[in-house]
């Protein structure tokens, strides 16, 4: 599988235009990749989607706005269930989840994956079948608990000594036998962000199997007479570009595992989660998605054939990777200036309407993105530019160095790539800044799943 590695230069430096297919500099399409499938440019440079144009959506929705291409979403969603076929794939709804999403991923046969009662009351609203809902959560309170049992959640994933405790009361007391998830913690160090590494020993999720923790919540669930152990749970974090991880915690969750068969303990499902990573910049080489289904897959087999056991009901958790690709923010810059260094050098600042209230990402952890000019052609030549948002904090950086147009300027329309995953799931308030709209765009025709915030709805928790 290939890591992540240094990859070509972003478009523009070059004199490309960053929205072709294919290139002769970029026989990969790694270029492509950073847009959804139904992505162009005009001749006159404007960007469009699924037939409809960037100036026509900002025009009808306002800038910022999330662009997603529906059918890019729902392709991805499919991509992943014929690549893990006889596996079961659930969408990791904190990437992105609203009613729309929900339906989405209904209909292309997904599960879903809630990790709070406000996610499970947006599935549960938009008529997903609770069966197919797995509820996640490191500090479920007892009304999310009680919410889940009553609503008939096919898995509750626990995540702690007090929550088995907690779950085999209230389903006892709804008359239930709830089925469970153990979540482990396998030791694995992903080669990702600390923040979003979430298998090594010391963070706040899982039982160690180290420790012998993951076996003692083994036996505790299986002794509960109202809940029923179906299997074990392992995530080793996010914007993974390899599956060296995955094997090293599939090794580790099934010799638990078979453990717990030998103590005649009825497991029958391994859920490897998620955290396969895409493409934000023209540095990130994503797995294929046909090398990544055939390489978890033959881990998980080899194991179970080197420990004499018959293979799990094996599932996965894509959410960054059918959400992220699948949509554009777009902006409108307010100013440009240029900015003096040291020795002689600048920079080139262009601030837009939006920032870290619609994308948190890069103030939180430092993640990279990438952007073009969506509105025009420009003839200019390129410079290296720092995209920033509107916000009163100097870490306020939307994009941190990408090759734009020298003539860039207000009034000028910006797209960034790939900001379909927790863009908008982690959109908030800042400086009393209503959040962006998400419009979905197909066939030609956009429309609205979740508006923009106004003035009003600021106010509306307010108490005179």
């Amino acid at each position: 599988m290939r890591a992540r590695e240094a990859g070509p230069p972003h478009a523009e430096a070059t004199g490309r235009d960053p929205i072709w297919l294919t290139a002769p500099d970029d026989p990969n399409g790694l270029v492509a990749r950073l847009w959804p499938a139904n992505v162009t440019k005009s001749e006159q440079g404007v960007l469009a989607v699924a037939g409809m144009d960037s100036l026509r959506l900002a025009a009808q929705f306002g800038t910022p706005t999330y662009v997603i291409d529906e059918d890019d979403f729902r392709a991805r969603a499919r991509a992943f269930r014929a690549a893990f076929a006889g596996a079961d794939v659930h969408y990791a709804g904190k990437a992105f989840l609203c009613l729309a999403s929900v339906g989405w991923v209904a209909e292309e046969g997904l599960g879903l994956d809630v990790c709070s009662g406000g996610e499970l009351a947006v599935a549960l609203r938009g008529g997903f079948d609770p069966a197919r809902i797995g509820f996640h959560g490191n500090n479920k309170s007892v009304p999310e608990l009680t919410r889940a049992v009553e609503a008939g959640v096919g898995r509750i994933i626990v995540d702690s000594p007090v929550e088995i405790d907690r779950l085999a009361e209230l389903a006892a007391a709804a008359g239930v036998r709830q089925r469970v998830l153990v979540r482990v913690t396998a030791g694995v160090e992903a080669h990702t962000h600390q923040y979003i590494a979430t298998a090594h020993e010391d963070q706040k999720f899982g039982f160690s199997i180290a420790g012998g923790d993951a076996f003692a919540a083994m036996r505790a669930v299986a002794d509960a007479g109202s809940l029923e152990l179906v299997g074990l749970h392992s995530h080793i974090g996010s914007q993974i570009f390899d599956t060296s991880g995955f094997e090293v915690a599939a090794r580790r969750v099934l010799a638990l595992y078979a453990r717990g068969l030998a103590d005649d303990l009825a497991l029958g499902e391994l859920n490897l989660g998620g955290g396969f990573g895409v493409a934000y910049t023209t540095q990130d080489y994503p797995v294929d998605l046909g090398e990544l289904a055939t390489g978890i897959t033959s881990i998980v087999a080899h194991e179970c054939a080197a420990l004499g056991i018959d293979v799990p009901r094996l599932a996965i958790e894509p959410g960054r990777a059918i959400a992220g690709p699948s949509t554009f923010t777009l902006y409108e810059v307010g100013t440009v200036k240029q900015v003096a260094l040291d020795a002689g050098a600048s920079r080139l600042y262009v601030a837009v309407d939006g920032g870290m209230s619609d994308n948190l990402r890069s103030a939180l952890y430092g993640a990279d993105f990438s952007c073009t000019l969506a509105s025009r052609r420009s003839a200019a030549p390129p410079t290296m530019a720092r995209v920033v948002g509107k916000h009163c904090e100097s870490g306020d950086i939307v994009v941190r160095d990408e090759f734009l147009p020298s003539d860039i300027e207000a009034g000028d329309l910006l797209a960034v790539a790939a900001t379909g995953a927790y863009c908008r799931s982690l959109a908030n308030t800042y400086n009393h800044v209503p959040r962006a709209p998400v419009v979905a765009v197909r066939d030609g025709d956009a429309r609205l799943v979740m508006r923009r915030e106004t003035e009003d709805d600021l106010m509306r928790l307010e108490v005179v």
